[in-house]
């Protein structure tokens, strides 16, 4: 059987994405959410002409004038001001209104009181720091497109323009299930042969990364009945089942059989290194991954290609990650017959960005993913030498 490669896999994996409803969510619970419908500015922002400095706002032509100018009011932030009276300045303070007849701050820095009267020390410009109405936001002003991941910065902004609730895709519930005799629970015993299950926390937290609700089912023993008991649980619970090993034609991994006893499944070959095997299916009609049991290719595959899936279910439009070329400080003399993700590490050079990788490029060896902060990408074919420019995906992308 012919190795598929990941764009065909991506591509064929969102095009069979389900369609999925919409909610209303205050912006406390939107972080990470999918906007359903652009957002339009009800407001200017700011909606007043404001200081952007503390000190004394005043009419420039009364300055020019060479007349003393007297305090006529003190205006802290917040406060309603008064028209400003000919010949005279008021004292203002950042964020607060800029008082009507005013044209110009001085910063208090460039003042000084002079008895009850204002010197100013320098020639100030027109307007200088006075910071428009709708400077930053202008009323009607389109600020966040259907499809956009609401991340923080964007709930500043929403609650800036007096947002208080957004429609968002619909919160996924994601069945998580663990399958191997031979796992156990961090914080148990280990006995010979077993060993401890990262992949569960692991991948649970990439996730409620996505603004998902997880439904944890646990380690499922390596028995035919359990298996399908587990697959029938999470289908008539979540909307996305995934399962973590078990999807091998071995005597001992029942989730293909279950999985195509309650539904249907494709088990690919994929040109993907780590990885290779991505089970993607149904489960009565539920969307279901199985991935591999080793830890680094259930990152790089949940990563890259699952990770899009979820998204567009909820309704994003930003699928995939920019890729940045940077220089390389290894050689890599080995053709391969699968797209390489190796895992990476990059840092500032004098000629731009510089990746090294790490010396354990093992699927097994999870400690070479905590170390990376990308993933340095080696097509099919491809060699490298050192001082080579070679394509990167950061973490912060894509986990």
């Amino acid at each position: 059987m012919a190795l598929r490669s990941v764009a065909e896999t991506l591509h064929q994996l969102l095009a069979d994405v389900p369609t999925w409803g919409t909610e209303s969510r205050n912006l406390a619970q939107a972080q990470g959410a999918i906007l359903a419908a652009d957002v339009c500015a009800q407001i200017d922002v700011p909606p007043l002409d404001n200081s952007a400095m503390d000190g004394y706002a005043l009419r420039l032509s009364d300055l020019s004038a060479g007349a003393p100018l007297r305090i006529s009011q003190r205006i802290p932030a917040g406060a309603n001001p008064c028209a400003l009276q000919a010949g005279t300045a008021a004292r203002i303070f950042t964020g607060a209104s800029i008082p009507a007849g005013a044209d110009t701050v001085v910063a208090q820095e460039d003042c000084e009181l002079v008895g009850d009267t204002l010197a100013v020390n320098i020639a100030p410009r027109l307007g200088q720091h006075i910071r428009p109405r709708g400077q930053d936001i202008a009323e009607g002003q389109r600020i966040l497109l259907k499809g956009h991941r609401l991340l923080a910065a964007d709930l500043g902004l929403l609650a800036s323009l007096g947002v208080g609730s957004v429609q968002v895709g619909c919160r996924l519930r994601v069945a998580l299930m663990s399958t191997g005799d031979e796992l156990r629970e961090p914080g148990e015993m280990l006995a010979a042969g077993q060993i401890y299950n990262s992949n569960r926390p692991m991948l649970a937290a990439l996730i409620a990364s996505l603004g998902a609700e997880v439904i944890d089912l646990g380690i499922v023993a390596d028995t035919p009945q359990a298996t399908r008991d587990a697959l029938a649980r999470a289908a008539a619970t979540a909307d996305v089942v995934i399962s973590s090993g078990g999807v091998s034609v071995g005597e001992e991994d029942h989730v293909k059989a279950q999985v195509e006893a309650l539904g249907s499944l494709n088990l690919w070959k994929l040109a993907i290194k780590p990885g290779k095997p991505l089970a993607y299916g149904r489960v009565a009609e539920v969307p279901f991954f199985g991935l591999p049991g080793n830890p680094v290719s259930g990152f790089v595959t949940f990563c890259l290609l699952v990770r899009p899936y979820l998204l567009k279910m909820q309704g994003a439009t930003q699928l995939q990650s920019p890729q940045w070329a940077a220089r390389a400080l290894f050689d890599w003399p080995r053709a391969g017959t699968r797209q390489e993700y190796l895992r990476a590490r990059v840092t500032p050079g004098d000629a731009g960005m510089e990746v090294e990788i790490h010396p354990q490029q093992s699927s097994g060896a999870l400690s070479s993913v905590s170390w990376c902060n990308a993933l340095a990408v080696i097509p099919i074919g491809k060699t490298l030498s050192r001082g080579d420019s070679v394509d990167v995906i950061f973490l912060q992308d894509i986990s």
